[in-house]
């Protein structure tokens, strides 16, 4: 998915979740706003380009469009999306606003300016329990700002807390009374130990900064995008930037436990999240299926190569392209007939995604793999049915005639 830098809300209307972020398929510039919906935040469903590119304007070629996010106001009916709209240069400095009848729709683009006169960089927004709405934002001059919306959320009235701090990337959270601010220190595209502070007025006064995830973790290598209540579960989303393929760019969404004024972020490889029950647990231990075993069928020109990072030190490369070499696992076990999330460890060394058809149990799915760095391994992630005992098969073959990835191993839970 291209979505970053942005968040999830969850529309009553259709009781779907939607994610809206930046497309950075081809790097910094401004290419779209996308929205992509889920009934479970598994699965996701790419629905449009809720932003597109202009012909010129803050929209336009070469423009910078970044952190969008989405509030719904009750009295217009009208969801309102809020955006940093800057030039290459980073001089603008300006927070844009768009509406729509649909989460996912056209949005009219209105305009851009700097709130209150002053900077606005990576930004968010918050609706309070009373319906106000708010602008976050980063003010490099003068520290981080909490500015109260009109009624219609279409323009920004008032200032309402500055914090002397210099962070970025704030995100907030209220819990009963409580009032979460969480934000980054400026350390460009690397991550840093981002922090929180707690009020029970917006207007302050504000707690001292903590941390929220492990000392020296950096966030677990991410920065704060949205921070988002999932029927009870509190999630933490944040990016991990490659600032020298943005496009590669994914993301960190961990579960945070609020208790009180503290806030505990969990690290966690994979964690099972319960919609309906309204909690979470971590996921089971997972086997692991390696690429080179001697079982499994390697065929059509793809090969066993050397590759040091990866498990065992090798893979299988030349998989699809026109010989359509084909890699398949004939038994990869699963404890239970369960649908589950295979985690694929692959290397790429282009520098744009490969494809490839990945069948499992007779039914074909289409993966994508991001560029990875060096012979360092990514991991795509593919949610399917898995029979229990040892007799699922899976084959990575072409798609599309084009070249898949190196793979390493299968990851797979088991209960």
């Amino acid at each position: 998915m291209q979505a970053h830098g942005g968040g999830i809300v969850l529309d009553p209307a259709t009781n779907l979740y939607y994610l809206i972020g930046e497309n950075k398929q081809d790097g910094s510039a401004f290419e779209s706003v996308n929205c992509y919906s889920s009934p479970d935040l598994v699965t996701w469903n790419f629905v449009n380009q809720v932003l597109k590119l202009q012909g010129s304007g803050d929209l336009g070629p070469n423009r910078v469009v970044e952190r969008p996010h989405v509030l719904y106001n009750d009295g217009t009916k009208k969801w309102v999306l809020w955006m940093h709209i800057d030039d290459s240069n980073y001089g603008e400095a300006k927070a844009g606003v768009a509406t729509c009848d649909m989460i996912c729709g056209d949005y009219t683009y209105i305009g851009s300016k700097q709130p209150l006169g002053f900077q606005s960089r990576d930004m968010n927004v918050f609706k309070d329990t009373d319906g106000t709405g708010y602008l976050l934002t980063e003010d490099r001059k003068n520290g981080l700002r909490i500015d109260k919306l009109s009624d219609d959320y279409l323009t920004v009235e008032k200032a309402t807390y500055l914090y002397k701090e210099d962070y970025e990337a704030p995100a907030m959270y209220k819990s009963g009374d409580t009032y979460f601010m969480f934000a980054s220190h400026e350390s460009g595209w690397s991550p840093n130990d981002n922090l929180y502070c707690t009020a029970t007025s917006l207007s302050g006064p504000w707690s001292s900064w903590s941390l929220f995830a492990t000392k020296g973790s950096n966030t677990f290598t991410s920065q704060t995008a949205h921070v988002e209540n999932i029927n009870g579960v509190v999630m933490y989303m944040g990016d991990r930037w490659h600032s020298d393929n943005l496009m590669t760019t994914t993301y960190v969404w961990l579960p945070l436990t609020i208790s009180g004024t503290t806030a505990t972020l969990h690290n966690e490889v994979n964690w099972i999240l319960d919609i309906s029950a309204g909690t979470w647990k971590s996921a089971p231990a997972e086997s692991s299926f390696e690429a080179e075993d001697a079982s499994n069928t390697i065929s059509n020109g793809a090969k066993v190569a050397d590759c040091a990072g990866c498990s065992g030190a090798k893979d299988v490369g030349y998989v699809g392209g026109k010989p359509d070499g084909t890699l398949t696992f004939p038994d990869v076990s699963s404890s239970v007939s369960t649908n589950t999330t295979i985690r694929i460890h692959y290397v790429n060394g282009d520098k744009s995604q490969r494809f490839a058809n990945v069948v499992v149990n007779g039914v074909a799915n289409i993966v994508a793999f991001l560029p990875t760095t060096g012979t360092t391994p990514g991991a795509s992630t593919l949610t399917v049915p898995l029979k229990g005992g040892s007799a699922n098969v899976v084959t990575f073959e072409a798609y599309n005639g084009g070249w898949g990835p190196d793979v390493d191993r299968l990851m797979v839970p088991q209960s």
